[in-house]
């Protein structure tokens, strides 16, 4: 909401090339409480002054030498270009009331001034415009927040990436269907794995070797999309050594419940596993998260 004192504090500018007019405008804003008044008899000073300004109102007679309020009105529109031009014409033609709003001003006052009316119209222009301006205001405001939240974000992934690497050998992330989406790290060269151009499905390069009881445990981890921690499983590469993998997985969801996938991380362990391990039936195991 607008205070009243918001609206006494906006400023106004008063055109018109009638000096006993513009002291007439002047008396009756400040006997109202208006603090901030300018005025101008030349219609050529207006756009330089509104430039330099910026005011929230501008009185603007219509008919003036040199220079009418149309032509001032267009000028004003190069200076605010988001289309909302601040300005209340003053006419004593009933007839360019019409063309007046037409070209951009959004209301008017007619000659011979009624002081009510006056007070009135210029008290609902300013509270509509100032309205406006703070709605301006505070769109800036979400779209700076908006791009200052995202540099943030991509601050907060990139450490995220960071200590995922530090910490493991690699992150990974799968849709609903199974299908890689984020990999960060050399997963697919320790597991010996491809990705199919067509399907997007995994493909084993290296031939079987897998331990499937230890797999067929994983899997239904995730066909139950339970989360699971430090699970081991192992496979005999073509080479006949065991390699040993550890992986911490949760499954995803979207704001509105529905799965969309698994998050994790993993890393080879082949190197820590000791013989003691390989029949320990707690290296193959899950632990819950």
């Amino acid at each position: 909401m607008i205070s009243e004192q918001e609206i006494l504090n906006a400023s106004i500018l008063i055109v018109d090339d009638q000096q006993a007019n513009v002291m007439l405008l002047r008396e009756m804003l400040r006997d109202v409480g208006y603090a901030c008044i300018a005025s101008t008899n030349d219609p050529f000073e207006v756009c330089a002054l509104h430039q330099k300004n910026r005011y929230d109102l501008i009185l603007l007679d219509l008919q003036m030498p040199g220079m009418d309020g149309f032509q001032v009105m267009e000028g004003l529109k190069k200076i605010d270009t988001d289309g909302y031009l601040p300005v209340l014409v003053i006419t004593a033609q009933p007839g360019h009331k019409l063309q007046a709003l037409a070209s951009g001003a959004k209301d008017f006052i007619a000659k011979p001034f009624d002081l009510v009316e006056v007070q009135t119209r210029i008290h609902n222009m300013l509270e509509v415009r100032l309205l406006y301006k703070k709605l301006e205001n505070y769109n800036q405001l979400l779209e700076q927040t908006v791009r200052e939240r995202t540099a943030e974000l991509h601050k907060s992934e990139a450490r995220f990436r960071r200590l995922t690497e530090l910490s493991s050998d690699w992150y990974w992330e799968q849709d609903e269907n199974g299908h890689f989406t984020k990999v960060f790290g050399p997963v697919f060269e320790m597991l010996g794995i491809r990705i199919d151009d067509a399907s997007g499905q995994t493909r084993d390069d290296q031939g079987a070797g897998w331990d499937n009881t230890e797999r067929e445990t994983l899997e239904a981890n995730i066909a139950a999309r339970r989360p699971f921690l430090d699970f081991v499983y192992s496979r005999t590469s073509p080479d006949g050594s065991r390699q040993y993998l550890m992986v911490s997985g949760e499954p995803m969801f979207d704001p509105s419940g529905r799965y969309t996938g698994y998050r994790g991380i993993g890393k080879d362990v082949t190197e820590t596993m000791r013989p003691d391990h390989e029949s320990s039936p707690e290296s193959s195991a899950a632990r819950p998260a």
